[in-house]
């Protein structure tokens, strides 16, 4: 393409182009990537605006990058004084529930047990109940009539192997 006929913006705009790339990379080293982009288009209007009359692409890179730095420390400023400001958009929704494979795990698992359960004695289940009810050793001693409180304690052992032996022997399905 001849000079002549070219248009007398293009040129400024390839520099200003190729400038916007440095702006970038400089920023995005110290800044994230959406936080370098909006400051180098800050640094572009300021330049459009105020130093419209520089062309030369050797004046124009370092009073960009003086700029930038300016800015930079002016978005540090206003960071540490507002905090980070993070759209709620960003932020990834917060999944309290289980994994499929773990949801299933645990239903097998809870299937297996309640099964286990309905072969226990009376008196297993019933010692079970009131530990799942939040009772206390001293209260299940009171409440079963039992003499001391280690006899509990030798219940609660006894009826937990008899539960794990109705389980195969583990708490996991055997493969």
């Amino acid at each position: 393409m001849d000079p002549a006929t070219e248009r007398p913006g293009t040129e400024r705009d390839s520099v200003l182009a190729a400038l916007r790339e440095r702006i970038v990379a400089y920023a995005a080293s110290r800044l994230s990537r959406d936080a370098a982009e909006d400051l180098a288009q800050e640094v572009l209007l300021v330049i459009h605006e105020k130093y419209g009359n520089v062309r030369e692409p050797a004046e124009l890179l370092p009073l960009s990058m003086q700029i930038l730095r300016y800015k930079m420390m002016a978005h540090f400023r206003k960071s540490a004084r507002h905090g980070d400001e993070v759209p709620v958009e960003d932020y990834p929704l917060a999944d309290d529930g289980d994994s499929p494979e773990d949801y299933a795990r645990k239903k097998e698992i809870s299937v297996r047990l309640a099964a286990a359960v309905k072969k226990l004695g009376v008196e297993c289940r019933k010692l079970m109940r009131l530990k799942l009810e939040g009772r206390t050793f001293s209260e299940i001693r009171t409440l079963l009539g039992a003499r001391s409180i280690n006899t509990v304690y030798t219940w609660d052992f006894r009826c937990r192997k008899h539960l794990l032996e109705l389980m195969s022997g583990s708490w996991e399905a055997r493969k």
